[in-house]
């Protein structure tokens, strides 16, 4: 049985995930047939504000990621439909997680292309903000990016990186998590006209932060 890692955060933070049902590498099912009515109603609500956003605030790379993933928004996409898609745009795949896990199965599913997404979904309370990443968070957040083959390389790579450091110089492992939080998690760039865009997923799936750091 997997234990739940400790949550980065100032203040200790009980991860809400069941870490009970994950295995050596932290992955489980899905489980898509268990999201209720209200819960594919928050996806809908938060896909729609969010996209409405993409035209002036979100990197054209992002943009087309998103579109090239097949889904509408209406309803919680299946892990499964989208791995297909993406695995032949960049040869990654998608793979359920409780939330947040430990740094070296981290790193070692990037490694192998495998892009960790958390199963469960944020309450309506949390609709503009929560403590940990739940399934908006990771899907809208990161995932499309991932259909840029720069950018999947460089994640790859990074996950390669990261499992080696973790194992042999773990002191190493702090600038390695700034460079992921300043360019995976809140990622911006210039855009060919000049303009400033956001590629991060700590930015884009979050309409508030969205507006602040454009």
């Amino acid at each position: 049985m997997a234990l739940a890692p400790r949550a980065p955060t100032s203040r200790p933070v009980a991860l809400r995930g069941d870490y009970g049902l994950a295995g050596r590498d932290y992955a489980i099912p899905q489980g898509w047939e268990q999201y209720g009515p209200d819960e594919h109603e928050l996806w809908r609500r938060l896909w729609e504000r969010q996209s409405a956003l993409l035209p002036t605030h979100a990197a054209p790379a992002f943009r087309a990621g998103l579109a090239g993933l097949g889904v509408d928004g209406h309803a919680i996409p299946r892990f499964e439909a989208v791995s297909a898609r993406l695995e032949a745009a960049s040869g990654w795949r998608l793979v359920g997680v409780p939330g947040l896990i430990p740094e070296l199965p981290f790193f070692r599913h990037l490694a192998a292309r495998r892009f960790p997404v958390t199963v469960w979904m944020r309450r309506p309370e949390e609709v503009d903000y929560l403590v940990e990443p739940d399934l908006f968070h990771d899907f809208f957040g990161h995932v499309p990016m991932l259909v840029e083959p720069a950018f999947s390389r460089f994640v790859a790579a990074y996950g390669r990186r990261g499992a080696q450091l973790a194992s042999a110089r773990p002191a190493l492992l702090r600038p390695l998590a700034r460079l992921y939080w300043y360019a995976v998690e809140f990622g911006l760039l210039r855009s060919d006209a000049g303009d400033l865009r956001a590629f991060g997923a700590g930015i884009l799936s979050s309409r508030a932060e969205t507006r602040h750091a454009i």
